[in-house]
């Protein structure tokens, strides 16, 4: 009976040290993924009230103050664009 072993990935710290001693590792490459546009951190003051109530929504949907905050601005930001399409049709 044949042996059916996969051959395991390398990762992506294995791939680094091919890179670094000059393998080609174009192999491990597909050009099928997406770039991600990059992550600028801000800081935004918020009032002791406006946090209690983001902990309880985060609580309530067990999911961090941080996601609630993005989850809120993004439906925010679509209503107000939203919004500025239904005046100018």
């Amino acid at each position: 009976m044949k042996s059916t072993a996969k051959k395991k990935k390398p990762s992506a710290d294995e791939i680094a040290e091919k890179a670094m001693s000059g393998e080609d590792i174009s192999q491990f490459f597909t050009n099928k993924g997406e770039m991600k546009p990059a992550v600028q951190r801000v800081n935004v003051d918020f009032g002791l009230d406006m946090l209690k109530e983001l902990d309880a929504i985060a609580k309530e949907l067990n999911i961090s103050r941080q996601a609630v905050i993005k989850t809120y601005l993004r439906q925010s930001l679509d209503q107000h664009y939203l919004a500025r399409k239904a005046v100018n049709s």
